[in-house]
């Protein structure tokens, strides 16, 4: 029996019409991270001026939850410095769109995931201090996707 659950109006909102769909060309920091279980794959990219994010896209395969995670979190760090964005969570993601179904809350993981990722690479790029708890969120993610890709081999 196929499980039942509704959206809320702001989801269906960002699944229909997202915010900041694309790619930036030669961006400062490109994030992917997927759930190979479900499908979902994330690909955030962010510029970067005097610390601050000024521009953020996103490329998403996936289902409602996972492209309105990834429009949300674009629209909340746009103008953000890199330190406030590393600061969001999850939760933060998954209030601005006034909830998600219990069964989706792992897609809000994946877009803040993919912010991580995107902050990570740019801060390595730029030869900048990576901080512990980042390299730390770098490591779980590098694990996990390597974990689900030997578990999705066999």
């Amino acid at each position: 029996m196929r499980q039942q659950f509704s959206y809320s109006k702001k989801v269906l909102k960002h699944f229909k019409s997202p915010h900041n769909l694309g790619k930036i060309k030669n961006a400062d920091g490109v994030g992917e991270v997927g759930n190979l279980s479900c499908g979902d794959v994330m690909k955030l990219y962010i510029r970067v001026d005097k610390n601050i994010i000024t521009d953020v896209k996103f490329e998403t395969y996936g289902c409602a939850a996972a492209i309105a995670t990834s429009s949300i979190t674009t629209d909340l760090v746009k103008g953000k410095s890199i330190e406030e964005a590393l600061a969001m969570t999850n939760k933060e993601v998954i209030d601005s769109l006034d909830g998600l179904p219990p069964i989706k809350i792992h897609c809000s993981l994946l877009s803040v995931d993919a912010l991580n990722e995107a902050i990570y690479d740019f801060l390595k790029k730029n030869d900048k201090k990576i901080p512990d708890f980042l390299d730390k969120r770098h490591e779980r993610t590098v694990t996990l996707q390597k974990m689900e890709e030997h578990e999705h081999k066999n």
